[in-house]
């Protein structure tokens, strides 16, 4: 446990951003989504009934600009002429631009989710959030529940299936939160599947800055990276990904303009050193939510377990305006009972 302010938490996770692309070759982007491509996209589609797994991931059937009428178009799927589409958009961008596709998942259910939900969301926040668990469920780190396994492997037979009946495209990258409820997310969704320009076996990265919010929940306090390692043997660490957690805090957690500055390090980060267009992340519901923020995407919150694919727009800029970072926030106090009568 580390009891240094979340501000120099917030600097030592940019240190590390840094350290991965040296400083004089770092570069800024600033960042747009495509729309018109996704259901998600449309504000007319409802997060709250959307399922992910029974639309081909929200792609719209639409005509492009790329497709020609051809004999060689005739029989080709939505996703192979979106791939298309993505395609012509980097042929013809200048050397400044870039256009990724993003698969954003959610990891599955975790014990911490049934807690928060059991105990209720204030509780939770000033009081069980901050202990390893109750004496019957740990959620240090939090393991994937029953549930939540189900739902990656719901993720798993989504993704077997369109590989061969869509053709969507695979991911050519893989990158993960070092937290448990993703790596384990991330490897029961991919490690089994057939993955094309993938003959070595699933290898994700590791990004310190794909996590959740940091501080004062010991559900998002990492584990070693040895014991990641030992767990996940194939998985690979970013070179500046330190042995034990330096970012979490007992005592103040992050917020929401820190999550996003620390989130668009990451997206500069992978958008300068990653070469490939369709990118794989798993994370959480928070980094998620302001991935999208960053990305200009309206808000679309993922039940655990869920995907939302996001066509990025990126360009180089040759400076960030500068930001001001607000205080973290320390623990809100308890204003009601926080024991209820049974536990989850």
């Amino acid at each position: 446990m580390y009891h240094t302010s979340l501000l120099r938490a917030a600097t030592a996770a940019l240190a590390l951003c840094a350290m991965a692309v040296e400083a004089k070759h770092r570069k800024h982007f600033t960042y747009t989504t495509v729309t018109g491509y996704f259901l998600q996209d449309d504000p007319a589609t409802d997060p709250r009934t959307f399922k992910y797994n029974e639309t081909s991931l929200g792609l719209i059937n639409r005509g492009y600009d790329r497709d020609p009428i051809s004999d060689w178009n005739r029989g080709r799927t939505q996703w192979q002429r979106f791939r298309g589409q993505v395609g012509h958009f980097n042929r013809r961008s200048g050397k400044n631009v870039q256009y990724k596709v993003l698969y954003l998942q959610r990891h599955g259910e975790g014990f911490h989710n049934v807690a928060e939900s059991f105990y209720g969301t204030p509780a939770w926040d000033c009081y069980w959030s901050k202990l390893d668990g109750n004496g019957t469920v740990v959620w240090d780190d939090a393991e994937v529940t029953a549930n939540g396994l189900d739902q990656a492997r719901i993720a798993n037979r989504f993704w077997a299936d369109a590989l061969v009946k869509d053709k969507i495209p695979a991911p050519e990258s893989f990158y993960t939160s070092p937290l448990s409820r993703c790596t384990v997310t991330a490897n029961l969704t991919w490690s089994t599947l057939d993955l094309p320009h993938r003959p070595d076996k699933f290898k994700p990265t590791v990004k310190e800055l794909l996590r959740e919010a940091i501080g004062i929940h010991t559900c998002d306090r990492r584990r070693n990276k040895t014991e990641i390692a030992n767990r996940f043997p194939s998985y690979k660490f970013e070179p500046s990904f330190t042995e034990s957690d330096q970012l979490w805090a007992y005592d103040e957690r992050e917020i929401e303009s820190q999550q996003q500055y620390r989130l668009t390090q990451l997206l500069d980060d992978v958008f300068q050193t990653d070469d490939r267009t369709f990118i794989s992340m798993t994370s959480h519901s928070g980094a998620i939510g302001n991935i999208l923020k960053v990305l200009g995407h309206r808000p679309f919150s993922l039940v655990t377990g869920a995907t939302i694919p996001v066509l990025v727009k990126a360009e180089v800029v040759k400076q960030r305006p500068s930001t001001s970072l607000a205080s973290s926030t320390p623990a809100p106090s308890c204003t009601t009972d926080p024991f209820p009568t049974t536990t989850p």
